[in-house]
């Protein structure tokens, strides 16, 4: 494990020109010949877009397959890029969502969708006044790639905080507004942990509804992240407020909004989500189904 990961540390040293050319052959290997989870990809996008034509459909699909070979180069590149190079590729808007959260001492509450590439993110801890910064990761079985997870998202200062021990955390320390926990929040839930779902992309969606429990217990900042893709290499990220319709956050109420705004988001460039990803598997262990 240790040796796959020295190899790794070597890999990520190579320049981003490179790893786009990696990319570029990727893609003809994985769309053109192996055919990666095509059949998955294809129901996803004509279940979510049932008004597009098969050339559309067929368009994102090629256009998913090109940026899912650069999340992927990207990916490994995180390993050794700089904060300053990120700093550079990725431009964050609307920064003074976080001074103002600071101000109201409390804690931010990051709502992102796997939108590529949602794993540069991370320097967003050296340019924030926030102390401490917890990106949220999911164990996985693989122990070489858990390890490799946590130790990406432990740069830049951050403190990685594995999903099942998150709001454990938040609830025993103090919101003070000098934190900030980053959760990719639209993961399926396993089947034995569905609780709630929601008609999203035009399907009936399994949903987590742990960050929307601390909604409703604790006064947060939750703030979506809209992330766009630029051009090869560069990302903007622009970061939304979630503000509750009463005084307060009702049941429900923040994984509604955030389902909403990643709906947008996805409608504006589909091709930047993550459709190889089984999203609708549990769709029949739904007990309750929102608006």
């Amino acid at each position: 494990m240790k040796f796959l990961f020295k190899v790794s540390l070597l890999f990520s040293k190579l320049p981003l020109r490179v790893f786009y050319m990696i990319s570029d052959l990727m893609y003809l290997v994985i769309y053109h010949i192996v055919g990666y989870r095509r059949k998955v990809i294809l129901e996803n996008l004509q279940n979510s877009f049932p008004t597009k034509s098969p050339f559309e459909i067929k368009e994102i699909q090629k256009k998913f397959y090109v940026n899912f070979c650069d999340y992927i180069v990207e990916t490994f590149k995180s390993f050794t890029i700089s904060s300053t190079e990120l700093r550079v590729r990725v431009q964050h808007i609307n920064q003074e969502i976080f001074h103002e959260a600071k101000a109201e001492n409390k804690n931010v509450i990051l709502l992102a969708g796997h939108i590529f590439n949602w794993e540069w993110y991370n320097a967003l801890a050296t340019i924030i006044p926030q102390e401490n910064s917890f990106p949220v990761y999911r164990k996985v079985q693989n122990g070489f790639w858990e390890e490799n997870i946590k130790t990406l998202r432990n740069r830049f200062g951050n403190q990685a905080l594995e999903a099942k021990e998150v709001v454990r955390h938040i609830f025993r320390n103090p919101n003070d507004g000098n934190s900030v926990y980053m959760f990719v929040a639209d993961q399926t839930p396993h089947s034995s942990e569905v609780t709630y779902g929601l008609n999203f992309l035009n399907q009936k969606t399994p949903v987590f509804v742990g960050y929307d429990k601390l909604s409703t217990r604790m006064d947060l900042a939750f703030v979506f992240c809209e992330m766009k893709k630029v051009k090869r290499g560069y990302y903007q990220i622009n970061y939304h407020r979630i503000y509750p319709d009463g005084e307060k956050f009702v049941e429900h109420e923040v994984v509604k909004k955030f389902h909403h705004l990643l709906e947008n988001t996805i409608n504006k460039r589909p091709d930047n989500y993550l459709w190889s990803h089984r999203r609708w598997k549990y769709q029949q262990a739904i007990k309750v189904m929102g608006s």
